[in-house]
């Protein structure tokens, strides 16, 4: 969905360059069983810099907190990190574990990830020391385990199966809540991280209205902390941010769905929504100079949470830039040199694959073309998922061309009855409730899922909003979604 007119900041630094992901082996000395194991990476690499990762398993006896201690061979500097405590002290780098993940049972694995400039060379370290013992780093890495459900009361690990999404026991489930907008824009036009709040009573009052779902958009830019955002809304800090809003929506037992809202490129075609290069607008597809790493960084960060959903890309629109409907399509699965798009895309293959490569196995959401309302061609050129666990996104409003019963059946419906369904955003501009009335019922009658958008204290007629307070107050709107959440799971 676009978003009500925002000041943006300008422009202040030029693109760089990635190469592509590479996996470094390191070789290890021969001897008795190690007493760690650590897998170190470069996931992508630019003219000035890097982004790392490390994946680290114990073998011997449990322990309530870790640190990992390397050093760089090349002169690297490290300069921000990941679900770790970062520190270099001349060419030592030392990664400390944060309060939620010390404890290490023997033969479970942890991971982190940084940032660092290079200049010269990339030198792999060597050695590698946790909790002042030394690992070999040849051993096999260990398969990311498969997620288990939390307690009762959290929301369950998903899966697609067959045309429905089930829990771990088999059971259905439906995906049926709101859209917390504001980690796409407020980063980037450096105003913050979230628009209102998040803190508890905030999401309590989503789970008030009986949602059990939330999507939450972001912007690639921030999460990955280039230099052209504002460092307290960046990198480590929006990804921290990003993490304990996650754990929140969990704690009220709702599934969190993370979302790639805008993302880099420039684009001034047909429908273009900015004429900046930075990630401060929908584009129509998303970059594979720093999306497939966005999206390898955010899976490394939740693989091991299988309750979360990952949403690919929020809204694509290649065919406003494209000939033919065919080319949009191939566009979007296949990416490459895109006809009316002037940089490199990232098709939907390219996203699943540097998701899946991570060892993730969450449910994956894939949007179709016209700002994800056209599904026509969706079943034709699905990307491939070697977890077999793909589900296809569906956005509308009344303003959208396919936004009629008949459309659906044609359309939506040959869609439904081969993968699940979601419609990550429904909405209208009307300030009141009629349009999402019907969608709803459509949807409840097939057994899908839904989300409205969006739970943000906007004006509704110009971005359609549920709420005209983060107490849970309901606009005219929002109250045609809540009451039916509450009928439907009261």
């Amino acid at each position: 969905m676009r978003h009500p007119p925002r000041s943006v900041l300008a422009a202040v630094a030029g693109a760089v360059a990635l190469i592509g992901s590479v996996t470094v082996p390191v070789v290890t000395a021969s001897g008795a069983a190690p007493a760690c194991s650590v897998e170190y990476s470069v996931t992508s690499q630019w003219d000035s810099g890097f982004q790392g990762a490390v994946r680290i398993t114990n073998n011997t006896a449990a322990m309530s907190s870790w640190s990992l201690a390397f050093d760089f061979a090349g002169g690297q500097k490290l300069t921000q990190g990941w679900n770790a405590k970062w520190s270099q002290s001349g060419t030592t780098v030392t990664a400390a574990s944060e309060s939620y993940n010390g404890s290490l049972a023997t033969g479970a694995s942890v991971s982190a990830g940084f940032i660092a400039s290079w200049s010269g060379s990339n030198a792999v370290p060597t050695s590698f020391k946790l909790n002042g013992s030394s690992c070999n780093t040849a051993v096999e890495p260990s398969p990311t385990p498969e997620p288990t459900d939390p307690a009762d009361d959290g929301p369950p690990v998903l899966r697609a199966s067959g045309n429905k999404l089930v829990d771990a026991g088999g059971a259905p489930r439906r995906l049926l809540g709101v859209n917390r907008s504001g980690g796409e824009f407020m980063c980037v036009q450096g105003r913050g991280i979230f628009d209102g709040p998040v803190d508890d009573a905030s999401v309590k009052a989503i789970a008030d209205w009986k949602a059990n779902a939330v999507r939450i958009p972001l912007n690639e830019e921030c999460w990955l902390g280039l230099s052209t955002i504002d460092p307290a809304y960046a990198g480590a800090n929006y990804i921290n941010a990003v993490k304990d809003l996650v754990a929140k929506v969990k704690a009220h037992g709702m599934t969190p769905v993370v979302e790639l809202h805008w993302t880099y490129g420039q684009y001034t075609g047909n429908s273009a929504g900015c004429s900046d290069v930075h990630a401060s607008c929908q584009k129509p597809m998303p970059d594979m100079q720093y999306t497939p790493s966005f999206w390898a960084s955010v899976a490394n960060t939740f693989k091991n949470d299988g309750t979360v959903v990952f949403d690919l890309f929020n809204e694509p629109y290649p065919d406003r830039a494209t000939a033919t409907t065919t080319q949009a399509w191939q566009c979007w699965r296949d990416g490459g040199s895109c006809p009316g798009i002037g940089y490199e895309v990232a098709g939907m293959q390219d996203l699943v694959d540097s998701v899946r490569g991570t060892g993730a196995t969450n449910l994956i959401l894939a949007g179709g073309i016209a700002y994800s309302n056209d599904l026509s061609q969706w079943l034709t050129y699905r990307p491939a998922d070697p977890a077999g666990n793909l589900a296809a996104a569906w956005h509308v409003y009344n303003f959208n061309t396919c936004a009629n019963e008949s459309c659906w059946n044609s359309t939506l419906a040959p869609v439904a009855a081969q993968v699940p369904l979601v419609a990550g955003e429904i909405g209208e501009n009307t300030c009141a409730h009629g349009f999402i009335d019907q969608v709803m019922k459509w949807f409840d009658d097939r057994g899908l899922s839904y989300l409205g958008w969006t739970w943000n204290t906007w004006d509704c007629s110009s971005g359609p909003s549920l709420i005209s307070s983060y107490d849970g107050t309901p606009t005219a709107f929002g109250t045609g979604l809540r009451d039916h959440l509450r009928a439907l799971n009261g």
